[in-house]
């Protein structure tokens, strides 16, 4: 408790070691989190480097004593997600009234493709997508970065049994989410697969008994 009392008084007198130091101790769990809410690289190393520059910001409201700064920078870090999202909102809805732009290609596909369980992941993905922002935050917090409900609670300024609640709606909303993609995942691909053997002659196959014994009738006359 010496050590993390002795960064604090550092962070709150805007020392750069011990900002250093909280730095390379947190950042990485920063980035975790960012890359986990954006599924963006890009956009997690922007919100690492905003949340410590608002961390600079507001060294000053450091306690003189407790535990790790970790839950700290990641309160922080969960408002700039929050902010990054409503300028993100903004600017679509300013492309929004420009022409469309032409079609890129898009290589996440190809990305998923390498992973074991593309489409449990996928399903996934979409189903935390569609978590209310707040489930997905307290979500993200305690179960991909391990914090306690008192931790999550000090990152994000609410009380412990709200944490406790979203958390338990967000386990069970993301279940339900998951399996209804799944679900919606496996029809799509069916229906996709009954199209493409309906296809006549798709691929040199026959699509019916006809075709492949007028075949066979050719092929024992020559």
């Amino acid at each position: 408790m010496a050590v993390e009392n002795s960064i604090r008084a550092g962070v709150r007198a805007g020392d750069a070691a011990a900002f250093g130091q909280i730095f390379e101790d947190h950042s990485g769990a920063v980035h975790r989190h960012a890359l986990r809410m954006t599924g963006d690289w890009a956009a997690a190393e922007d919100i690492v480097s905003l949340t410590f520059l608002e961390a600079w910001r507001l060294r000053e409201r450091v306690a003189p004593e407790g535990g790790s700064l970790c839950p700290w920078l990641l309160g922080i870090a969960t408002n700039v997600i929050r902010n990054t999202r409503r300028a993100a909102r903004r600017h679509r809805n300013t492309l929004a009234k420009l022409p469309p732009p032409d079609a890129t290609p898009d290589f996440a596909a190809e990305v998923a493709g390498r992973l074991v369980d593309a489409e449990q992941l996928a399903a996934a993905k979409a189903a935390l997508g569609r978590l209310r922002p707040a489930d997905r935050e307290v979500f993200a917090l305690c179960v991909w970065e391990g914090l306690d409900h008192a931790a999550v609670a000090e990152a994000l300024g609410r009380p412990v049994g709200t944490i406790r609640s979203r958390l338990s709606r967000a386990r069970a909303r993301l279940r339900e989410l998951t399996e209804r993609e799944l679900a919606t995942s496996r029809s799509e691909r069916s229906a996709r697969s009954a199209a493409l053997l309906q296809r006549p002659g798709g691929g040199g196959q026959f699509t019916d008994g006809r075709a492949l014994a007028a075949r066979s009738t050719k092929e024992t006359s020559r």
